[in-house]
């Protein structure tokens, strides 16, 4: 209390002095006053007082609030006036500076001992500074965000003196300055402040897995402090269509998915008609769960959930077609589209068509193309081929040097040429070009034509025969035609079942609305080829074909024979079901099949099919079976000095002897016979009937059996070799005993063809080789 009653009358002395007009000011001043200052919370703050002349006591006041008189300033352990008495040097020392040292401090000197007056100096602002805490952003280090959702990010440093700035950062390095709202809030200090800064982000696609900074400064610390969010965006997919293309008529004709040896196409390229295209979509999707469709001129393609979808054969209607791929997600649906550039060959939209003008008239002929890229057109004026334009439209005026034909003709690079014609015709009389001369034959249809050129089309057409107009009434011999034909008209006159009285001059007459014409024409009969001559050409025609014919299947026949096989082989199919082998009988054939039968005389005929060799004799041997029927007789002829009847007629006596002396004893020793049976149906049969043991190749045990072999020859001339069992006849026969049967050329033997079936001591001929 004391303390503070000295320095109020330190102070009222000094204000005393400082008023009174007769106070001297040279005793004591100040040399140097302190100055405002900044400075951060722990460093060392010096606040310089210098005093000329010290007469009284000095003090520094902090917010008017004296510190002390003595240089160590007791009771603020922080604070010391430093310097030396005789510099006069009383300046303040702050060490370390804490944030309550943030005051007004002045240097006082008190009144001298002789009256000299108290000075003060000027106030000094100690300002302090407090680096801001660490920033914080408030929702965490994740934020999830979906697309073009605006979000709010907040940012937080505290404890700034000044507040702290903030600055926010994208994930790509870029310093954000829009849509930013920064706040100070002072704190309750009353010294400190909290910065916020709210970022108010519109999400994007580029945004997603990026992170995004909060970085905070003040001018206590430049150093900048960083916080970091990650941003996950949810976004509608990202669409690209790309076309893609392969060689024509690719595989890989419809809509499905696309090949190999397909090539990008850039931007720009044009793609061939009648080739496979593949549009391939592309998708960047968060979430990735996405769904496609296809569109083509915005007609939904069906099926089109995938992501390609070809056209197997893209033709000139998918022209500037735009086809559209849309993907669509949980967030959204987006889509992309690709016009088609068809490159296609040319074809007439609207061809030139002929017209009638008069001389003086103008007229236009047009000639529309369709092609891509766009033709060139050129008319070219015939006969001249002289070229009269370039465009679709040809307008020109009509006279008798531009009438006639007119070619447009169209050519795009690649493709081939198209041409249309037209004809430009002047409107006149008509004329006749008709041949003045024309025939008929008589008897038949006659016909006359009379063409006309006529432009305009003829009103009328007319026919005149000795001066009578033909028409309907004229009777059923007439009937008249009349047919447009490009640039005039052609009228027929017929006459059914011409009559020579129908022949000689008719005249045509063609009229329109510019005047008419008249021809005569000459109908003349034309003599015809007599009709006999025309029946007996064709039957020539005919028998000369049918002669062709016969030769030329005879020939086929021929040269398809095949080579009779080795002697001692029988072929499979010379085998019939039955065991026998069947012939064809022609002597001297050497592919005759008859010529393989073989029977075995000494002890019986053995009916066995499946010899392992067989005999082929020459041909004088060969039998021919044939039957000539008269009455009741019937003949068997063969090339071998008709050998065979002579036995017929012996076995013939011989039967009729044994029957007459043995008719009440028919059990008798049974030999090998020949029957000759006669048949209704004009053939003869041959068998030889005996029983014996019948030795098989096969290893199966020997068979007891009667056999018999049957030589049948039917009327067309061929005959077989049948084996049955226990075969009985009940017609005109023959017998032959088996002495008889010896006569038979050994050759024939079944032993001969089959060296398994003989004996040691078989002295047989050896069989010849066959060709």
């Amino acid at each position: 209390m004391l303390h503070m009653m000295q320095l109020l009358l330190l102070a009222m002395v000094v204000g005393m002095v400082r008023t009174s007009p007769y106070t001297s000011y040279q005793n004591q001043r100040f040399a140097m006053e302190p100055q405002d200052q900044t400075a951060v919370v722990g460093a060392r703050v010096t606040l310089p007082c210098r005093v000329i002349n010290k007469q009284g006591t000095l003090q520094w006041t902090k917010d008017d609030f004296g510190l002390g008189t003595s240089r160590d300033l007791s009771g603020f352990e922080r604070y010391a006036m430093v310097g030396s008495d005789e510099e006069g040097d009383y300046s303040l020392d702050i060490y370390p500076v804490m944030l309550d040292d943030d005051a007004r401090y002045q240097c006082q000197v008190s009144p001298g001992p002789e009256a000299q007056p108290a000075i003060r100096s000027t106030f000094a602002g100690l300002t302090v500074l407090v680096p801001p805490e660490a920033p914080k952003i408030t929702q965490g280090d994740v934020i999830y965000a979906t697309e073009d959702r605006k979000v709010e990010i907040e940012c937080v440093s505290i404890g700034g003196k000044p507040a702290a700035e903030i600055t926010w950062i994208d994930g790509l390095g870029n310093v954000l300055t829009d849509n930013i709202e920064y706040t100070v809030i002072t704190l309750p200090d009353q010294r400190r402040f909290t910065a916020k800064s709210v970022l108010r982000l519109t999400p994007k696609k580029e945004h997603h897995n990026t992170n995004f900074s909060c970085q905070a400064q003040n001018t206590a610390d430049r150093t900048y402090r960083t916080a970091k969010i990650r941003v996950e965006v949810k976004y509608a997919p990202k669409v690209k269509v790309n076309v893609i293309g392969s060689l024509p008529g690719g595989a890989n004709g419809g809509l499905v998915g696309g090949g190999g040896g397909a090539v990008h196409l850039g931007t720009g390229s044009r793609i061939v008609e009648h080739s496979q295209v593949r549009l391939e979509c592309r998708a960047d999707a968060n979430p990735s769960d996405v769904r496609y469709r296809w569109f083509i001129n915005d007609e939904p393609i069906i099926g089109g959930q995938k992501t390609e979808m070809v056209i197997r054969n893209v033709t000139r209607k998918f022209h500037d077609a735009i086809v559209k791929c849309e993907v669509q997600n949980s967030v959204g649906k987006s889509e992309d589209s690709e016009t088609l550039d068809i490159s296609y060959a040319p074809s007439f939209r609207q061809r030139p068509q002929s017209m009638e003008a008069d001389v003086g008239s103008v007229v236009s002929l047009t000639c529309e193309v369709d092609s891509n890229p766009q033709p060139e057109i050129v008319w070219i004026q015939h006969p001249s081929d002289r070229v009269v334009g370039t465009s679709t439209n040809l307008t020109f005026s009509v006279s008798n040097e531009t009438a006639g034909r007119y070619y447009c003709k169209a050519n795009v690079p690649g493709y081939a040429e198209i041409s249309a014609d037209a004809y430009v015709y002047l409107k006149g009389s008509p004329s006749i070009s008709s041949q003045r001369t024309q025939y008929g034959l008589v008897g038949d249809t006659a016909r006359i034509e009379c063409f006309a050129s006529s432009v305009p089309r003829a009103r009328h057409v007319s026919w005149t025969f000795n001066g009578q107009e033909i028409s309907s009434e004229s009777g059923h011999d007439y009937s008249i035609l009349v047919d447009a034909v490009p640039g005039g008209v052609k009228s027929t006159l017929i006459i059914r079942d011409s009559q020579a009285y129908h022949y000689g001059k008719y005249n045509c007459t063609v009229v329109n609305d510019y005047g008419n014409d008249v021809a005569e024409i000459q109908l003349q009969a034309k003599k015809s080829v007599s009709l006999l001559m025309t029946i007996v050409g064709g039957i020539s025609v005919v028998a000369f074909l049918l002669v062709l014919t016969i030769l030329v299947v005879v020939y086929i026949k021929c040269k398809k024979r095949t080579k009779l096989p080795p002697a001692d082989v029988i072929s499979e199919h010379q085998i019939t079901k039955n065991g026998g082998v069947s012939c064809k009988l022609e002597p001297g054939d050497r592919t005759s099949n008859y010529s393989d039968l073989k029977v075995d005389i000494s002890g019986g005929y053995v009916p066995y099919g499946d010899y392992s060799t067989h005999y082929s004799p020459p041909p004088q041997y060969l039998t021919t079976c044939s039957t000539k029927s008269n009455g009741s007789s019937t003949i068997l002829q063969n090339n071998h000095q008709n050998q065979l009847q002579l036995q017929q007629q012996q076995q013939s006596h011989q039967s009729h002897h044994q029957h007459h002396h043995q008719g009440s004893n028919p059990q008798t020793t049974t030999l090998p016979m020949t029957f000759l049976t006669n048949s209704s149906g004009g053939s003869l049969t041959g068998s030889i009937i005996g029983s014996r043991e019948i030795r098989q190749d096969n290893g199966l045990p020997s068979l007891q059996s009667t056999t018999a072999s049957v030589v049948s020859s039917s009327p067309n001339g061929s005959c077989s070799n049948q084996s049955t069992t226990a075969a009985t006849t009940t017609t005109t026969h023959v017998v032959v005993p088996s002495s008889m049967a010896l006569s038979v050329d050994p050759r024939y033997s079944a032993i001969y063809g089959n060296p398994y079936l003989r004996s040691s001591n078989s002295s047989l001929l050896p069989p010849p080789t066959a060709v």
